[in-house]
């Protein structure tokens, strides 16, 4: 079992959090935490220029203020929201976070992951911790 688990999910994440959230407390051990991770792509500078300069900022407080309304009265789950590359990102939370496990949801891999990999097949290469894999 384990006591910190990391469960990371698309900005639109629509049901797969529902199964992604029910692996993360099976595999919780009691007293154990969960936090919810969302990461957001950085605007382009050329895309950047043309919006009001705190747009990246209210980008991510609305994410995060989504999710926490999401999890409201959940005390056991905290959520976050960062800016930059997922795959990266999720390494470095889960590392800096002490996390014991990463549970994350991947699609059915294609032709296209042999080449550039997608972001659950990133994670459990390069991850210092468990990772569990829904599909």
């Amino acid at each position: 079992m384990y006591t910190n688990i990391l469960v990371p999910v698309a900005p639109d994440h629509g049901a797969v959090i529902a199964q992604s959230m029910q692996a993360a407390r099976a595999l919780m051990s009691p007293g154990g935490r969960i936090t919810v991770l969302t990461v957001i792509e950085a605007i382009p500078s050329y895309v950047a220029q043309y919006l009001p300069q705190d747009q990246q900022d209210r980008n991510r407080a609305e994410m995060e203020a989504s999710l926490a309304a999401e999890f409201a009265g959940l005390p056991e789950v905290s959520v976050m929201v960062k800016v930059g590359h997922a795959a990266q990102t999720i390494l470095d939370v889960a590392e800096d976070g002490k996390h014991d496990c990463v549970v994350i949801a991947s699609h059915r891999p294609g032709l296209q992951d042999y080449f550039l990999g997608s972001t659950a097949a990133r994670v459990v290469r390069h991850a210092q911790c468990g990772v569990h894999v829904l599909r």
